[in-house]
């Protein structure tokens, strides 16, 4: 237990509190309620990274956190601090994304009486946190912070905020920091339940036709490697969730693209056919499954995942096991291994063998007829080959987007090499997260190029960021996939709303290039197809801020599209 023999102020103890738990950035925000904490961070050597808004500090703090697999930390003042931060807040939540908020408070002599920017934030954020904490005194400050980090990154991963009043910051403290925490409440389920997984086991070596359905969850435990090594053991095709990209290379010939409403039709079609559903730290949300009644309605459903509010949720589970994916893995294909090396299990092996390669084969057959396809002959830019060439050029950088039709065509054809490469706004589907998340992600792995892939309407957001990236000279590309349109509201408002395009339609509405250079970072414009790839390049090479704005087609369209409600097996198609 570290302690000192000097009382120091809480706002001091807050600092030496981060640093027992290793923090080394914060992205934050100063105001009037944090004063005392801002004294104290100038005199530390922690890394604080001002953003130009609060909402951008909880985007580059679930960034850094989904780039490193570390805690992200943000920083708002009370009352419109605290506020702004609820997005970036909920956007981590959703996605089950590790990051400590801290705001400031009002004294607490002053709570409850509508004191100036005062805030209920704990109240606020209640639904779309892990747990938060009201600190009210200094000596709690320690507590409260090693209980945070321990609920952020523990069990299933989530956001925790802790509201510190300002006299909690004042007050002097003899600082000691926990060694352990014991919260009785709090007792997360790690290791998977062996007569589930046993079960689990036989069924998977009774299949004809099973599917491992993976998610983000594989990657938050860094179980991406028992992910591969599953799929190879068993020669079992895997679908990843867009939160799950990148668990597992997309060129393996295992991997068949990603499920859903934008999803690979493959994909799709393996889901709707199979016999044995893995299910691997996803929690089957309303885009991958479309009409719940018809989703894999052939298949017996294993549903792996550490937070046992997520199993038979939405699909029912009949070998439900509760823990953490990468124990899970281990002691599922451990058993497996020890069956297939049985010789009393050689004919068992062999009928497996047997039937799986009829569905390997009908799967490869199907892939091969409903390829990812566009008019890659067309005299516009298509954005599907903008994506390409990024691929091509930045085969290993981080990738970030923003939401909408940026995003569906990022996620289908840039070729994704290890887990944490594609970072990116899933359940709340959050316009303005690209650039802030990049920011953080750059700052977690300054050896990685990043790349924020976005839209000229997400862009706009927190465009108010490439500040950020000039003040501490982080070289992020951002490249505008500009169509003018608030891209996948007019594509629905096309399919679905007699192509009354009311109010999607923003083209002209900003100067990108100006917009860059007037923040001090590096603009581009590509208007021809013949330009693109010397332009990226040279953005790239510069290891500066830049913003790329390609003028794309502004027609294009995602495909493939099930409609909402619909089954996940009947598309819109492309007019000819």
């Amino acid at each position: 237990m570290k302690k000192q023999t000097e009382t120091i102020s809480g706002a001091q103890a807050f600092i030496e509190s981060l640093k027992c738990e290793s923090v080394d950035t914060i992205f934050g925000y100063p105001g009037g309620s944090l004063l005392p904490i801002y004294d104290a961070i100038f005199d530390c050597d922690l890394h604080h990274i001002l953003v130009r808004h609060e909402q951008a500090a909880a985007h580059a703090a679930d960034g850094y956190s989904r780039a490193t697999g570390k805690v992200g930390v943000c920083l708002a003042t009370s009352g419109p601090g605290a506020t702004n931060l609820i997005t970036g807040i909920a956007t981590a939540n959703m996605d089950s994304s590790s990051i400590v908020a801290f705001t400031g408070q009002v004294n607490s002599s002053l709570i409850g009486n509508d004191a100036f920017q005062e805030a209920d934030i704990t109240g606020i954020t209640l639904p779309i946190t892990k747990h938060n904490y009201l600190v009210q005194r200094a000596e709690d400050i320690p507590t409260a912070i090693c209980e945070a980090f321990h609920i952020a990154s523990t069990g299933r991963k989530g956001p925790v905020l802790v509201d510190i009043t300002k006299n909690a910051t004042v007050d002097r403290v003899l600082f000691s920091y926990p060694k352990d925490v014991n919260i009785p409440s709090y007792k997360p389920t790690y290791k998977g339940n062996m007569q589930q997984i046993k079960r689990a086991a036989t069924e998977i070596l009774k299949a004809k036709r099973p599917l491992i359905f993976s998610g983000g969850g594989v990657i938050s435990s860094n179980a991406s490697e028992k992910l591969v090594e599953l799929s190879e053991l068993l020669n079992i095709p895997v679908t990843l969730t867009l939160m799950g990209l990148g668990a597992m290379p997309s060129s393996h010939k295992n991997f068949i693209g990603m499920p859903g409403m934008h999803g690979m039709k493959t994909a799709n079609y393996a889901i709707q056919n199979s016999d044995v559903l893995i299910a691997v730290g996803a929690r089957f949300d309303d885009r991958v499954t479309g009409r719940i009644e018809d989703f894999a309605s052939g298949a017996k459903v294993i549903h792996i995942d550490i937070d046992p509010a997520e199993i038979s949720k939405n699909i029912y589970a009949e070998i439900p096991i509760v823990g953490d994916v990468s124990i899970v893995l281990k002691d599922l294909i451990s058993i497996i291994n020890e069956r297939i090396n049985t010789r009393s299990n050689e004919k068992l092996i062999q009928e497996y063998k047997a039937n799986n390669d009829k569905w390997v084969n009908d799967i490869l057959k199907h892939k091969s007829e409903n390829p990812l396809t566009y008019d890659k002959n067309s005299p516009l830019i298509k954005p599907q080959f903008v994506v390409e060439t990024i691929s091509e050029l930045a085969p290993n950088a981080i990738i970030v987007t923003d939401v909408g039709q940026h995003q569906m065509w990022a996620a289908h054809y840039f070729d994704f090499k290890y887990p944490r490469q594609f970072i990116s706004s899933g359940g709340l589907g959050t316009m303005g997260f690209g650039l802030p998340a990049a920011i953080g992600a750059k700052v977690g792995c300054p050896d990685k190029t990043v790349i924020n892939i976005t839209g000229d309407g997400s862009f706009q957001m927190n465009s108010q960021e490439i500040a950020t990236a000039v003040q501490h000279n982080l070289p992020i590309v951002s490249v505008i996939i500009n169509n003018g349109y608030l891209g996948m509201v007019r594509q629905w408002q096309e399919l679905f709303h007699d192509k009354r395009y009311s109010e999607t339609d923003i083209q002209n509405s900003v100067d990108f290039v100006k917009l860059a250079e007037a923040y001090g970072a590096l603009g581009f414009r590509v208007t021809e197809k013949s330009d693109l790839k010397r332009t990226l390049k040279e953005a790239i090479d510069s290891q500066r801020p830049a913003v790329v704005d390609v003028l794309v087609d502004r027609s294009e369209n995602v495909y493939p599209m099930v409609p909402a409600g619909a089954s996940i097996n009947e598309y819109l198609e492309p007019d000819a």
